[in-house]
Formats: structure tokens, sequence, C-alpha cells
């Protein structure tokens, strides 16, 4: 009857044990790779994009004050989670006849269960440095990837002013190292003018490229337009460019002075040459310029029409903006492009795009990657 009693009271302690040994082990059946599939996609992505874009104006701002720019590139992100689980149990009974006193308790039952949850992602960086720098920095943009921007409908000014320097003898502007107004030679004014006509074609969507079937040779083509002013621009463009105005397809090569007056000769930039033309326009702090720690912000080209506008407004100030697109501080300020200048953030990121048209690949091992998993 006692022994009874004695195991009438252990009874409801041993089930609440038991179950929570249950639970623990069916939860081990779920997967926990899948949830997290949604979240770490959006969220290395846009933690990706955020450092890309802080890095790019950390390196303007860095060549307009003369600084060394860096570039690290994310290599690999490999999100590693693992999830261990335990159960245990014991159980341990006195006889009755040779124990304690009379009625005592002395059965034991106990469970134990664990839980470990560990996220441990690796990330690889990879610096832009030597052959890759040389390669992907300090290479001409292919004529091939200017002209393939301009057929996706990126303005004809936007595009000529930061990828292209000469174009059939005509200049763009030119910023040298070290910028100041002694380092900046300015675009030749038909430049703007061939620009401008361009553009006025372009708008009429009766600016196209053509490229061979593999691709070898690549011409810009002027449709036939029954619009007097588009007739008039494309003569514009041939007298400007020295082209024969009775053909309506004109040969793309890479070079300074053309073959004929049937071939258009095109000097690309690098991309270090389109961030120094765009960092020459930031706009530096007047003490930083007195203490002769940066130069003054070169003066804007001239045409007939007036001063050129920059590209893009990069703007310093003590402090940091409420409403940035991108901001970073550097030396005591912070330099910011506002969220609320569109043109400014398109030309950004175009600059972005940019590295997409140059070849950054490199023909050293890659490193391979073992990452264990546990569960």
């Amino acid at each position: 009857m006692h022994t009874k009693c004695v195991f009438e009271r252990l009874r409801p302690r041993a089930g609440a044990l038991l179950g929570l040994c249950l639970l623990a082990a069916t939860t081990g059946c779920e997967s926990i790779g899948p949830s997290t599939v949604q979240r770490d996609r959006f969220d290395y992505a846009g933690a990706v994009g955020e450092s890309w874009k802080t890095q790019m104006l950390l390196n303007l701002v860095k060549l307009r004050y003369g600084d060394i720019p860096v570039f690290m590139d994310v290599g690999q992100v490999v999100a590693g989670y693992s999830l261990q689980r335990t159960v245990g149990a014991t159980g341990s009974f006195n006889t009755f006849n040779q124990g304690p006193p009379f009625q005592a308790i002395t059965g034991t039952l106990g469970g134990a269960a664990g839980v470990t949850y560990n996220d441990s992602p690796t990330i690889t960086y990879t610096p832009l440095a030597g052959e890759r720098f040389a390669r992907s920095m300090m290479g001409s943009i292919p004529p091939a990837s200017i002209m393939n921007v301009l057929q996706a409908g990126f303005p004809v000014d936007v595009v000529f002013r930061l990828g292209v320097q000469s174009i059939n003898g005509l200049d763009n502007r030119r910023v040298a190292g070290g910028i100041s107004r002694d380092h900046v030679r300015p675009a030749s004014p038909d430049f703007y003018n061939l620009i401008e006509q361009l553009g006025r074609i372009q708008n009429t969507g009766d600016l196209g490229v053509r490229a061979s079937p593999k691709a070898e040779t690549l011409s810009l083509v002027f449709r036939r337009s029954h619009s007097a002013a588009v007739q008039q621009a494309t003569r514009k463009v041939a007298s400007l460019l020295n082209l024969d105005p009775e053909v309506k397809e004109y040969k793309i090569v890479f070079g300074a002075v053309p073959a004929n007056n049937r071939e258009i000769a095109m000097v690309t930039r690098s991309i270090f040459e389109v961030l120094l033309d765009i960092s020459s326009t930031i706009a530096v702090p007047d003490g930083h310029v007195a203490e002769h720690r940066v130069g003054p912000t070169p003066e804007r080209d001239l045409t007939t029409e007036g001063t050129v506008p920059p590209l893009i407004r990069i703007t310093s100030g003590a402090e940091r903006p409420s409403d940035a697109f991108v901001a970073i501080p550097y030396r005591g300020y912070w330099f910011s492009i506002d969220d609320r200048d569109p043109g400014s953030k398109n030309l950004f990121s175009f600059i972005l795009l940019l590295f997409t048209f140059v070849e950054t690949g490199s023909k050293d091992i890659v490193p391979v990657l073992s990452i264990p998993t546990t569960r």
C-alpha cells in the first residue's frame, strides 16, 4: 500500500518529463534551412548594395582630396547554420523495505533536453589591386559597351560626357591627377554641340547601333527620318565629325583619328578617369580649401548657352544629413547625395553600372571554401 502511494506521487512528474523529451525529439524533424532563404537573400542583398554605395562615395571623396582609393569586393557569402538537440533521461529507485523512514519517497526520475542554435556566416573579401586594378580601373571602357548603353536608352549626353574622351578629334573635358584649376582642360565647344544634336536624334528614336553577326564590327546608324529637325541634326552631326552626309551608317573604331569619312574614331575613358571627372565636382568645405588640404572646385565649362552644369551634386556639411541617398563621414565632415535629387541619384547608380562593363575577372586560383554542416 505504501509502495503504491509513492508511485502515485511520482507519476505526474514522470509524465511531464517524458512529454518534454518527446517535444524536444519531435522538433528535430523540422528543417531550418528553407525558412532562412527569403530573409537572408534580401538582407544580404541590401547590405551588399548599401556597402557598395558608401564605398563608391568614399572613394570619390578620397580622389577629391588626393587620397588613395581602395576597392574591396565581396567575393562570396556563405550563410552557415547549425541546430543541435540533446535529449536524456535518468531514473533510480531504492528498495523500500531496506531504505529510509516509513513513507519516504526515495525513487527519482529525471529528464534533460537542450537546443543549441549557431549562425556563423562566412564572407570573403577581395581587394582590387595589382593586375586586377590595372585591368578593371585603368583600362579603357570598350566602345561596344558605350554603344550598348546608348542603345539601351541611356541619354547620350550622360553616356558621352562620362565615358568618351574624344570622338573624331572633338575632345571632352579632361581632369588630370591632383584635381585643381590647373589640372582641368575644358572640353571643345563642338563636343557639347555634338552631344546636343545626337540627343535630339536619340529622342525621336532615329539613332541606333548595329553589330555584325559575330560582333566583330560596330556601327552607328541614323535612321532615315521625314522630320526636318532630325534631318538638320543629322547633317550637323556629319559636319562636326567630318563624315559623309549621304551615308547613314558609320563604322565605330577605337582610336583618335578616323581612317576615312565613313568611320567614327572614339577614344573611351577608363573607370579611373570617370571617377576623377566626377570627383572634381564635389563641393568641399571652404576651411579645407583655405588650409590647402584640398584644391578649390574647378570652374565649369562654358558654351554659347552658358555654364555647363555638373552631372552630379555631392555636397558636404558639418552635420549628418537627415534625408540622404548615401552619406559618408570624412575628415570631420559629411559628404552626401540628397535623396530628393533624382538626377544625381541616377548618375551615381550609372557609375556603379559602368563597373560591370569592364573585365574584373582574374586568372588566379579561386579559394575553395569547405563549410561543415551539423544538425
